[in-house]
């Protein structure tokens, strides 16, 4: 059998260890020519500006799977997610799911299974879907359940503590992230309609007269503890009502519960905390995503002032857009020895390829108050090293054979420099590296500058390149801004400075004049 041309009809009883890859969306409502990947992680936030199409995304995600026969799996139909209307009724929407799952011991990788709609309905058609267990949480469940409610004379229902295993779990983990001792969880009952409830201390009270945040994440654990190995759970805006630390506490549980059952939960969010959060937590997944005029682009890993930048204005004369706040401080130190400081705005774009998806963004988007020749976008200098290499990945955003795109595509890989490395250096550790033999070159007087020299000594080997500034940072008890500024001064004394820098200073310069004078 051709695996690419699976029919899910004669494989779906048997079907197990489902994983979505990636979705390619050529066409739906503002989606265009755009691939969200989900190859990593347990968990993936999807955030980006209003309107950007992320709750679209995880709307399509629904749409994809058939119930599991052997579950209690949502009946989810396009059309309850994209209902015609006099507007629109999606005539030409199409798009793409690469999926992994297995039948019985044989494994299916990577299958495409597109669905679109021409005429009157989508396809393909539902029993012709792949099954999988997936939950899908919307904005609803935020509506506090009295706004619901039309009652207005007494509410006299029966209750019924809950104490299956699914119910306890969820009592007890809303304990620990809400901070409150919850000692009942109960199911109320009147006139067929139900209601959750709980007491701590000497008080209980049903979901009439629960806060949202509350009622929501009682909802939301549910869901989690009762969803089967592999199932697909989807959350749209998971932070909405919650604050910075039950969020951070909820994320914790979600990764961990994600892990034991191999779930993948994607959920949207405007929360920039996320990013932050993200950074101590190792299966959590942050895609950003923007529009252009022409096509949706996608980040992973990207920080929001560069998300912003593509949408916003021009803060300074010269911008430079680099991978951390590593390049960060180098960048900010160049343009301070330069007197170039308060004419150079420096952002972030974190990981390397997101430099071709921001600057395609920029480029695509055609503002016409952008300066291109005042706009540098700088790799650390571990990876696309080559010019070759440079133009492949702009091949990705930059698509199409039409002249202004070849143009841009030719033009573009100019406004690309990085730091000067050795092949199969990273940044971090040539710094190390230099702050070791500054200690050989010359006597430094400065105590301070002793003592880092001394801890970076101590500092052998590390699996991870980052550690050998971070691990530094650490041991000389710095916050990390001002640590990353002491070690860069430190690091700037050394005659390999100017080799490293080289690249960015040189364009600098050549924009200092023409900066100075207007």
């Amino acid at each position: 059998m051709n695996k690419s041309q699976t029919s899910f009809e004669n494989l779906n009883k048997n079907i197990s260890q489902q994983k979505v890859n990636s979705i390619y969306f050529n066409n739906l409502k503002n989606l265009r020519d755009f691939e969200i990947y989900f190859y990593n992680k347990h968990l993936t936030a999807i955030m980006g500006p209003n309107g950007c199409g992320k709750s679209t995304i995880i709307h399509a995600l629904a749409c994809c799977y058939q119930p599991l026969s052997t579950s209690k799996s949502e009946n989810n139909k396009f059309g309850r997610f994209f209902p015609p209307t006099t507007h629109s009724i999606w005539n030409g929407s199409d798009f793409t799911l690469t999926h992994s799952f297995r039948v019985k011991q044989e494994e299916y990788k990577k299958i495409k299974t597109r669905y679109h709609k021409a005429t009157r309905r989508w396809w393909p058609i539902y029993t012709r879907r792949p099954a999988r267990y997936v939950s899908f949480i919307g904005i609803e469940t935020c509506v506090p359940q009295i706004e619901k409610e039309n009652q207005e004379s007494l509410i006299s229902y029966s209750t019924k503590p809950l104490h299956d295993d699914c119910s306890k779990k969820t009592k007890e983990q809303a304990s620990i992230i809400l901070n409150r001792n919850y000692n009942q969880y109960n199911r109320h009952v009147f006139k067929k309609k139900e209601y959750i409830g709980v007491g701590y201390q000497t008080i209980e009270y049903s979901s009439l007269s629960m806060g949202a945040g509350e009622q929501r994440l009682f909802i939301i654990l549910q869901e989690i503890i009762k969803a089967p190995n592999y199932a697909l759970i989807l959350i749209d805006e998971l932070d909405l009502l919650l604050h910075d630390d039950a969020l951070k506490k909820l994320l914790k549980f979600l990764i961990d519960t994600a892990r034991q059952k191999n779930l993948q939960i994607i959920f949207t969010t405007h929360s920039q905390g996320i990013i932050e959060i993200s950074e101590e937590l190792d299966d959590l997944e942050i895609k950003h995503i923007c529009q252009t005029e022409t096509k949706t682009l996608g980040f992973s890993g990207t920080k929001s002032d560069a998300i912003y930048r593509l949408t916003g204005k021009q803060e300074r004369p010269l911008e430079i857009f680099v991978e951390d706040d590593l390049a960060k401080t180098i960048v900010k130190t160049i343009s301070a020895q330069l007197g170039m400081s308060k004419y150079v705005s420096i952002k972030e774009y974190g990981a390397a390829i997101n430099c071709f998806t921001v600057l395609a963004g920029l480029l695509l988007n055609q503002d016409k108050n952008l300066n291109k020749k005042n706009m540098l976008f700088v790799l650390d200098g571990d990876v696309y090293r080559t010019q070759e290499e440079k133009q492949e990945r702009l091949k990705k955003f930059l698509i199409g054979d039409d002249p202004k795109i070849q143009n841009m595509r030719e033009e573009a890989v100019n406004y690309i420099v990085q730091f000067t490395l050795e092949e199969n250096c990273k940044p971090e550790k040539f710094l190390h590296e230099i702050i070791l033999s500054l200690s050989v070159q010359f006597n430094q007087e400065d105590q301070e500058d002793q003592e880092i020299i001394k801890a970076a000594k101590d500092i052998i080997v590390r699996d991870n390149s980052h550690k050998y500034i971070d691990d530094l940072i650490e041991r000389m008890d710095y916050i990390k801004a001002v640590g990353l500024q002491k070690i860069i001064d430190l690091v700037s004394q050394s005659d390999q400075w100017e080799v490293f820098i080289q690249e960015i200073k040189k364009w600098l310069e050549s924009k200092k004049e023409n900066i100075l004078e207007n």
